[in-house]
């Protein structure tokens, strides 16, 4: 329980920019517009819009609030404001945001643009398998980027795991054709893998994936695969057009949204789940190792709102 009330204060702290900006946002509207009436419900879709949530989202957040505020027969604007609580918190939950590790082992694949934290994340991922008694191996298949390698070489030694890497340029598939192997000798029970580091050529990057993937389904047939895409959520709008075009290459399976503590954008986090319908999974709220959590939708939802 202490353990539990730690990690929201943790993500409360972490959301304090975001939670700011976004309560101001709709709190301005509330104090602006006692009467329950649509100029009320404009005022908040711009506010929920100004919070990036995006125009889609916002527009489908408000058309739903009217239903209800109209259906329950609701005229106190406090009401409405709890409504759109409920409706958000409905949004966050509505995806299965669980990472099953339920075989042996469980692989999962790390994509994400350069800059996004993706290789901090996977040490940060690695600790917390480690902490929970598991035995990881890393693939360093992002190839393509100087020194991607060598950093993750470093979170190996950090974590005390194994790390399989070719040379710089070396075929990714070739990485983790090797990696595949290296867990089964070594009866890992997860498998993490560093690939994907680039968008700017779908068609090359669906190629690598699917090779990646016929590697995998060849030499690990019965594993679990869980394909991730990190984010950056200083970037804001722009971190959902990466969802999206990632999404259309890699079938994600979830996303991990780094660097929520430094930005007041966490509002994606409600675009992503609603527009995408991509559950995601873990949350950076700080820089220290323990600060990737799982997302817990019902705790982001308390902690974007309460004061």
């Amino acid at each position: 329980m202490e353990e539990k009330k730690g990690l929201f204060a943790r993500l409360k702290d972490g959301l304090g920019k975001t939670r700011n900006s976004f309560t101001e946002k709709i709190d301005n509207v509330f104090s602006v517009f006692k009467k329950v009436d649509e100029e009320l419900f404009e005022e908040l879709e711009e506010a929920l819009i100004m919070a990036d949530l995006g125009g889609i989202v916002s527009a489908e957040i408000t058309e739903e609030l009217r239903e209800r505020v109209k259906k329950k027969h609701i005229t106190d604007s406090e009401e409405v404001k709890g409504e759109l609580k409920l409706i958000i918190a409905e949004i966050l939950s509505s995806q299965d945001t669980k990472l099953y590790i339920d075989t042996k082992p469980t692989v999962i694949l790390v994509i994400g643009v350069n800059g996004v934290g993706k290789t901090t994340t996977i040490g940060k991922l690695t600790n917390k398998f480690k902490n929970e008694g598991k035995k990881v191996v890393l693939a360093a298949a992002d190839t393509f980027r100087a020194a991607a390698a060598d950093q993750l070489e470093i979170w190996a030694e950090r974590n005390d795991v194994d790390i399989i890497r070719l040379t710089e340029g070396a075929d990714p598939a070739a990485v983790i054709f090797d990696a595949c192997n290296a867990s089964k000798k070594r009866e890992a029970d997860v498998l993490i893998c560093d690939t994907a580091g680039r968008l700017h050529n779908k068609k090359n990057l669906m190629e690598e994936l699917k090779k990646i993937y016929r590697v995998i389904e060849r030499e690990l047939p019965e594993s679990r695969k869980e394909v991730l895409l990190v984010l950056d959520a200083t970037t804001g709008q722009n971190a959902v057009n990466q969802a999206e075009e990632f999404n259309k290459v890699a079938e994600l399976d979830g996303v991990i949204l780094t660097k929520l503590d430094g930005t007041a954008k966490g509002g994606i986090v409600i675009n992503i789940c609603k527009k995408l319908e991509i559950p995601v999974k873990f949350v950076g709220v700080g820089e220290g190792i323990d600060d990737l959590q799982v997302f817990n939708p019902q705790d982001f939802a308390a902690a974007l709102f309460e004061n």
